[in-house]
């Protein structure tokens, strides 16, 4: 695969992922308290295993403006690196990535092995991988 291939592909998994941040988010704020996909029955869920902030877990606010911060506006920089081609473009890739899985990876601690979260978890690790693989391949 040749760079501009790789530019491309994390470009898309950067608009990809930073969508779908930005969806949820939304979501989040339009409806705080989780009623509309039955997430309600996760804030429960939320204080207990988060129980030193369970005090942010009244509703989904707070995971709204967390996820918008941590997921969405880091993979929009990330991808605005990418169309610069800046010299983070692949590190900032590689970090939006582990974010995710990191991000994922609590979500498996909280709700078990959610389909949602192991394909935010395979998409974060594509991520990571194609940013290596841009970096090895311009080395």
């Amino acid at each position: 695969m040749t760079e501009k291939v790789l530019r491309k592909i994390s470009i898309f998994w950067n608009y990809f992922i930073g969508i779908g941040a930005l969806a949820g988010s939304i979501m989040m704020f339009l409806e705080p308290q989780g009623m509309f996909m039955n997430m309600d029955v996760m804030l429960p869920l939320l204080r207990d295993k988060l129980s030193c902030f369970a005090f942010l877990f009244d509703n989904f606010i707070a995971s709204g403006v967390v996820l918008l911060l941590v997921c969405g506006i880091t993979n929009y920089v990330s991808a605005a690196f990418w169309h610069s081609h800046s010299r983070y473009d692949w590190l900032s890739s590689l970090m939006c990535g582990i974010v995710l899985m990191m991000w994922t990876g609590l979500e498996f601690y909280i709700w078990g092995f959610v389909f949602a979260s192991v394909l935010y978890f395979v998409f974060g690790l594509l991520q990571a991988i194609t940013a290596i693989y841009f970096h090895k391949k311009k080395l």
